[in-house]
């Protein structure tokens, strides 16, 4: 029985699980958004929430709250958009360069500095000095959980977005998912159906109207053709009397 359990173990130990949910964080703190399963979104969405909640005290100038940023999320030196491509052609030598000082510390505001054209920013900077700021009128509910309806191939697990509530435009990765193969050819035959269907009633309608405008003009002639000798008949025998 599950009584006071209240985390999902995922598979994994308690270690392994620890690490995987500072990494989705980062990462959601980084891109805004984070493609990922169901039920890992649903392990990282508190944890997340939590960290913005001490990152909201830390900017108040809070050491304890700025210390357990640090202890539960550790760090991660992120490189600007515009400088990615010039990052990548870089060796590990200069890369280390542009990450870190010369005390080794990391930089945390992503300026240039000296002779370099860009340094790396502190996932903790961003989330204290950009993200935090953003939720100052709001308490709690910083994240919102986007469910998919396709699902991962393989394992056919459940797909979801978690994403930092602010961006009310949407998430821009979520697709209509492609129809697939089976779905073409069902909609194929099926219209199909409804083709010949429709066909089949204009062809019993045409051949239960045709004969009815047909019968008109007969009748008609046959009527007019009656009539005539009639009144003939009828005008020789007026006559003859």
């Amino acid at each position: 029985m599950r009584h006071r359990i209240t985390q999902r173990k995922l598979n994994r130990t308690s270690s392994h699980r620890r690490a995987m949910q500072r990494n989705l964080a980062q990462s959601l703190f980084e891109h805004g958004q984070v493609r990922t399963t169901l039920p890992k979104a649903k392990d990282l969405r508190p944890f997340a929430e939590r960290l913005v909640t001490l990152a909201k005290k830390a900017q108040t100038g809070s050491l304890t709250a700025r210390r357990q940023i640090h202890k539960l999320l550790s760090d991660r030196s992120l490189v600007p958009a515009d400088h990615r491509e010039a990052y990548e052609g870089m060796s590990n030598v200069k890369r280390a360069k542009v990450l870190r000082g010369a005390g080794g510390r990391r930089y945390r505001t992503g300026e240039a500095k000296g002779k370099l054209a860009f340094t790396g920013e502190s996932i903790i900077h961003r989330l204290i000095n950009t993200v935090a700021p953003k939720y100052e009128d709001r308490d709690g509910g910083y994240t919102r959980i986007i469910r998919l309806p396709n699902r991962r191939i393989g394992d056919h697990s459940e797909l979801a977005i978690i994403q930092l509530v602010g961006d009310e435009t949407g998430p821009g990765s979520v697709t209509r998912p492609r129809r697939t193969a089976r779905k073409t050819r069902t909609d194929s035959r099926y219209a199909a159906a409804v083709k010949a269907s429709h066909g089949g009633r204009q062809k019993k309608a045409t051949s239960e109207g045709a004969p009815e405008e047909s019968a008109e003009p007969g009748e008609a002639q046959a009527s007019g053709e009656s009539g005539e000798p009639s009144e003939s008949d009828g005008g020789e025998d007026t006559a003859g009397s």
